[in-house]
């Protein structure tokens, strides 16, 4: 497999084709990138989901079901990526490689304008949205925000980013609060979704054997009809410092304890080293030869899950655990434990190169399935890097333990969050 031919076909357009024969399916996506805020979240939360319900030609769920059965057994899925404080809303397709079909429909141009179909036009009611997609989709949406709550590791660790970052777009729940989803209306969601079809950078995504030039006439042919106007900016804010660490302690009807503890990566952000970082997060918390992992949870049994997870593209950290409330000093001293022996190298070579096949073997991975690569690629498309998977597990097998070390000295702990019982004593 080679790398990614990338082109802007229309204003404000961009087109990624991965060109392989690898696969005997195509994949085809299509993301309009919004910047994160609280005002639009719900809105762009539940767009996708409504605009699946139906278009004109195809009005509702069944008459869509019924095209993807021509199309020999394709899918339409709504897709909601966050990447850092961007927002990517829309639709992934799957579709047969009509080089094995023996009919003479073209799967691939079918696929891809049932796509802009569904994006660009709408089942409406009176020039509006369908009103009761609408308040369907909405209600689905209340529902996914209250479930949150649910899985209290996550909800932890959700809380630690709306109060760590209160002040910064990152704190928005990408599905937003349960109050503004619940005044959304039809006339509401029409008026955003005209704005952002216009203003927002769309990002077209394609995998499989087609040659690129046959995409891009199909995608042209599909997305014609795109308005276009200024495209609206949707940047992360990377902040270098944080102030004294701050620690939250929050009660719930729970039996565990869950621990969230968020870290700023400093200014290693200044001129990042996506690699070492990737290694560093491995050898930490991020993988199950982490030192959180084999020391905090197996050798000295302070938690019950423990783990890291690294936002590159926002230089944020998160340690998550669950916990007996009763260990809570010991976990968070032995979690701080075992970040100062990565800054003081207390990283052994078999420690070192445990964490950067893993690293490497993630990323190989990827190229063995195309929605692993639509995730890649768009990542990549974000932070304005080409380097192809293997390019970048080649990287991460050069990462030295001094690369480990500095990542590590530059990690600020910025706050802890505690949920746990209303009986517990912290």
């Amino acid at each position: 497999m080679g790398g990614i031919e990338r082109k802007t076909v229309l204003p404000g357009v961009n087109l990624s084709c991965v060109y392989t024969d690898k696969f005997k399916n195509g994949l085809f996506s299509a993301y309009l990138m919004r910047g994160l805020n609280s005002d639009d979240a719900p809105k762009n939360a539940m767009l996708a989901d409504v605009l699946r319900r139906g278009c004109t030609e195809f009005p509702d769920m069944e008459s869509i079901e019924a095209r993807l059965d021509e199309l020999y057994g394709a899918s339409v899925s709504t897709v909601m990526r966050q990447i850092g404080e961007t927002t990517a809303v829309g639709f992934s397709s799957f579709f047969a490689d009509d080089r094995y079909l023996g009919g003479t429909e073209k799967i691939l141009e079918s696929a891809v304008s049932l796509t802009g179909q569904l994006l660009l036009d709408p089942a409406t009611k009176g020039g509006m949205l369908n009103s009761d997609y609408v308040r369907s989709e909405r209600d689905n949406l209340c529902d996914r925000i209250r479930a949150a709550v649910n899985d209290k590791r996550r909800y932890a660790v959700m809380r630690l980013k709306e109060l760590m970052c209160a002040d910064e777009s990152y704190g928005v729940n990408p599905l937003g609060s349960l109050e503004k989803a619940g005044k959304m209306t039809h006339v509401s969601l029409t008026r955003h979704y005209r704005h952002i079809l216009e203003h927002s950078p769309l990002e077209l995504f394609y995998c499989g054997g087609a040659e690129p030039g046959r995409v891009e006439a199909a995608v042209l042919d599909a997305f014609a009809a795109m308005p276009r106007g200024e495209t609206e900016p949707c940047d992360t804010e990377v902040r270098i410092d944080c102030g004294p660490m701050r620690t939250v302690n929050e009660k719930m009807d729970v039996s565990q304890g869950n621990l969230a503890i968020g870290f700023r990566l400093g200014e290693i952000m200044y001129n990042p080293n996506h690699a070492a970082m990737a290694v560093f997060s491995a050898v930490f918390g991020g993988s199950p030869v982490s030192k959180l992992f084999l020391n905090v949870r197996e050798r000295m049994s302070l938690c019950y899950s423990v783990g890291s997870s690294l936002d590159r593209h926002k230089g944020i950290m998160v340690v998550s655990a669950g916990i007996s409330p009763s260990k809570y000093d010991a976990a968070t001293e032995e979690i701080f434990n075992q970040l100062d022996k990565c800054r003081r190298g207390e990283i052994s070579e078999d420690e070192l190169a445990a964490a950067k096949k893993y690293v490497a073997s993630g990323l190989r991975e990827s190229a063995d399935e195309a929605a692993l690569l639509d995730s890649y690629w768009l990542s990549r498309r974000v932070d304005g890097t080409d380097c192809t998977p293997e390019e970048t597990a080649a990287l991460a097998e050069c990462v030295s333990a001094e690369q480990v070390i500095e990542v590590a000295e530059s990690v600020k702990a910025d706050m802890i969050y505690f949920l746990s019982g209303e009986e517990s004593g912290q």
